[in-house]
């Protein structure tokens, strides 16, 4: 009876996270048209410019007017970027959303009294229809004599059929709706601002998740109605914020806050509680992710940096993130971005703005407490956050993302594990066969703040704003067949360039190009697949022939050759097939350290002719067997490899 209940408990949570990653997909649709909310708030804050008195009218009647006419398509953007964001980034899709939103609009035209109008909502259920539509038809097959509709096509004639039931269906449901949305405003405007804390609330929990978009959806562009001098009619808090409703606002202003002060203030505290050996890395690695946050809103980097190590200072911002919500309600602040709430919004759009210079000492105030409070925390409570431990600094390497890539992608499970692949500002969205494939820890190594499983093989890998660079070149090898041959740590212990070991032989690459290891354990692993080539009599050293031809050696610490109390005991022997983390060789790491010349112990390939690029992992500390720490592509005439 206990199994019984214990399996319909871990069925139910199997289809919670299978929706929260049916849901993720949905939230990264929801989240690119808002992309072009940037330029319609450039163009409105230059339109207010007193071009008047400069005598060049036509520049603000122009920019006003490009801003509003985005405003005034937002539904339409809608449409077509969910369809596209759902559908994998396909035209067709985009083509039968924006087509269902023009009969929409001409139905509903004709046939109402005028008070139904596309809304974002609107947009995005078209966009859902159309991607679904996509997704389900795209490769439909009719007989040949109606072929011409087949595949795509099918999707623009199944979606315009649709898309005429639909809006005569909103005819009657329409009306409905918007009296749902306008008691659900009345409702939050009853509960004041124990509304907006509640709702500070959520946000938080779900910018975690990547889910935020969809909530954000609902309050930034469906609560809410505005009428303009022109009589048109403008929905969401932030649609009418930029129309110049001075009621809006409400749910965008106490973002402000966290976003310039009190994020980078944490930013701060993990600097200052790093170790001094690593506080040169992780000073310049916050330093520009505190510039991020102030600047441009985007959190992830830094909230990511404590929220798996210490979830419970995670729930303390979340109740503070609340607070600042209810605090900017209680003091009628009112101010709205196109993006994010960082400074860029903070001043292109002040000129809309109510009581917003009181965010900059509120702000100050925050940044103080949370300064203090999450020091004192990581102090106090040994939080692991990057600086405290090695290998937990989140490295800047954007100009390594090309070699970085085939190592990323090893550790995404392969190509052959990766099912879709997109990215959003800071991170990627994956869609994998089977999620325990994934290496988080070599992810963590390669530059991850943090991966979050949600079911369904659909999974999130914070990365920063280099997300989308990353998605471009593991897109890049997933694209090509490369003959590639990806290696891991032979053994425990810090790994460095080979050019640092203390032997001029190995550093000059006179035996071969690789890596090399300083030893913590004492055995010695199979890096790849491969025959063993060669035991040397000592056992000190084995040589290791891959099925693409690369010779690997693997020589165990410097000057190791006339150790005679080394006890070096190779479980192998010459002719034998290996696997990656396959036992080699056992020694005495206490005599070695003693009396060895270092414990460096080089990996290198002594045939590097055969190589045309190489990849390495950033070095620091690795375990044994772990994947994968270097990688190489030869040249197109070796193409081989190993078959399983």
């Amino acid at each position: 009876m206990k199994n019984h209940l214990l399996l319909i408990v871990w069925r139910k949570g199997s289809v919670t996270l299978n929706w929260l990653g049916s849901l993720q997909q949905l939230g990264r649709a929801v989240m690119l048209p808002t992309m072009v909310l940037p330029a319609a708030a450039i163009l409105l804050s230059v339109g207010s410019l007193p071009w008047d008195a400069w005598g060049l009218p036509s520049i603000g009647d122009v920019s006003t007017w490009a801003g509003q006419g985005i405003f005034f398509f937002l539904p339409y953007f809608f449409a077509v970027g969910v369809a596209w964001g759902l559908a994998n980034q396909a035209g067709p899709a985009g083509l039968a959303a924006l087509s269902g939103m023009f009969i929409y609009d001409q139905v509903t035209r004709h046939f109402s009294d005028g008070s139904i109008q596309p809304s974002t909502l609107i947009g995005i259920i078209f966009g859902m229809m159309a991607g679904g539509l996509y997704n389900r038809f795209k490769h439909i097959k009719l007989p040949e004599v109606v072929q011409f509709f087949g595949g795509s096509r099918f999707v623009l004639l199944i979606m315009g059929l649709s898309s005429a039931v639909f809006s005569w269906f909103m005819l009657g449901v329409a009306p409905f709706l918007q009296r749902g949305l306008d008691e659900l405003t009345q409702l939050m405007l009853h509960l004041g601002g124990f509304g907006l804390f509640l709702y500070g609330m959520i946000y938080r929990i779900l910018t975690a998740f990547g889910l935020h978009h969809l909530l954000n959806n609902v309050f930034w562009f469906q609560m809410g109605t505005f009428t303009t001098p022109d009589g048109s009619i403008v929905q969401g808090d932030l649609p009418r914020y930029f129309a110049g409703d001075p009621t809006a606002g409400s749910f965008m202003a106490g973002l402000f806050p966290i976003m310039m002060f009190a994020l980078p203030g944490i930013a701060l505290a993990i600097i200052h509680e790093a170790r001094e050996d690593l506080k040169p890395k992780i000073k310049k690695t916050f330093l520009t992710a505190a510039l991020v946050c102030f600047v441009t809103g985007v959190s992830e980097q830094i909230e990511f940096a404590f929220l798996f190590v210490a979830p419970y200072m995670f729930i303390v911002h979340v109740i503070l993130s609340g607070v600042a919500m209810w605090i900017t309600y209680a003091l009628d602040i009112h101010h709205g971005f196109s993006y994010s709430a960082g400074v860029i919004d903070y001043i292109l759009n002040f000129h809309l703005s109510h009581n917003a210079w009181m965010l900059i000492p509120i702000g100050l105030a925050y940044g103080v407490v949370y300064y203090v409070l999450f020091r004192w925390a990581i102090h106090r409570f040994g939080i692991p956050t990057p600086g405290r431990e090695e290998g937990s600094t989140l490295e800047d390497w954007a100009g390594n993302i090309p070699y970085q890539a085939p190592l990323i992608l090893e550790a995404l499970g392969g190509k052959e594990n990766i099912v879709r692949l997109e990215s959003c500002v800071t991170r990627l969205r994956l869609t994998v066969k089977n999620d325990r494939l994934i290496d988080t820890s070599a992810l963590k190594l390669l530059g991850s703040a943090g991966s979050m499983k949600l079911g369904g093989g659909n999974v999130q890998v914070v990365f920063g704003t280099y997300s989308e660079l990353i998605r471009e070149e593991v897109n890049k090898l997933m694209q090509r067949d490369l003959p590639q041959v990806l290696f891991c740590a032979p053994v425990q212990g810090r790994m460095l360039p080979i050019g640092e070991v203390p032997d001029h032989i190995f550093a000059a690459k006179l035996v071969g190009d690789g890596v090399a290891f300083i030893l913590e354990k004492d055995e010695l692993v199979s890096p790849v697949f491969g025959t063993i080539l060669h035991i040397y009599p000592t056992m000190h050293a084995i040589g290791i022939s891959t099925p693409e031809g690369l010779e690997v050696l693997l020589h165990i610490g410097i000057d190791t050759s006339q150790l005679t109390g080394g006890d070096f005991q190779a479980v192998v022997k010459e002719g034998d097939v290996v696997v990656p983390g396959q036992l080699l060789i056992k020694f005495n790491l206490a005599y070695i350290r003693k009396h060895a010349a270092s414990l460096a112990t080089p990996m290198v390939i002594t045939n590097p002719q055969l190589v045309k690029s190489w990849s390495f992992a950033p070095f620091k500390g690795v375990k044994k067997g772990q994947a994968s720490v270097m990688s190489v592509v030869l040249h197109d005439r070796n193409v081989g490899g190993h078959e399983s």
